[in-house]
């Protein structure tokens, strides 16, 4: 930008809606779950719904939860039905966060045991290097072998973090997401 030029603000993007429609809104929520309504886990099929519709939206966008209702619900549950979502997703969030430290504590550890394992195929392969004919064979598949030992800790930390982060994250994003009820005409 030259001297002088104004910068242009661009209004923030309406939220990503994510339409579910109930006949109740205790439909919503898994009712064999005895905690107060706001602790409630949501119903499985409603959780998969909006993960599955919440993967396909964009990924910049914050979350809006509309929910059409054919019958009307109590006051209480209708003014609480946002603070039990974002609760649900949130506890969610944080469940998917302790998963990814104990995956990248398991990835520390077993990083050291193959690091150990591949050091001591490495002596062993000095040490047979020094035997004779086969040795040459024996040295190059002790190398490879503490080599495939190191296998699982560099998956671990290449490629198994990312769909746990990935989805912590959109977890952490419908947590903040707002729930709006749509009531049917009187």
């Amino acid at each position: 930008m030259g001297v002088g030029a104004v910068e242009k603000m661009s209004p923030p993007a309406e939220p990503a809606r994510i339409q579910l429609r109930l006949r109740e809104l205790a439909q919503l929520f898994n009712s064999m779950d005895p905690s107060p309504f706001v602790d409630r886990d949501l119903d499985q099929d409603a959780e998969e719904f909006i993960l599955g519709w919440a993967r396909e939206l964009p990924a910049g966008r914050e979350f809006e939860l509309v929910i059409h209702l054919a019958e009307q619900p109590p006051a209480d549950r209708a003014a609480g039905a946002e603070d039990a979502v974002r609760r649900y997703f949130a506890s969610r969030g944080e469940m998917k966060g302790r998963e990814l430290r104990q995956l990248l504590r398991r990835g520390r550890i077993s990083l050291l045991a193959g690091l150990l394992f591949l050091g001591g195929c490495y002596l062993l392969s000095v040490l047979v290097g020094r035997l004779g004919v086969f040795s040459g064979v024996a040295k190059e598949g002790l190398i490879i072998v503490g080599w495939v030992a190191m296998w699982r800790p560099l998956e671990i930390y290449l490629y198994d973090w990312w769909p746990v982060r990935a989805e912590q994250k959109l977890l952490l994003r419908l947590a903040r997401m707002s729930v709006r009820l749509v009531l049917p005409a009187a």
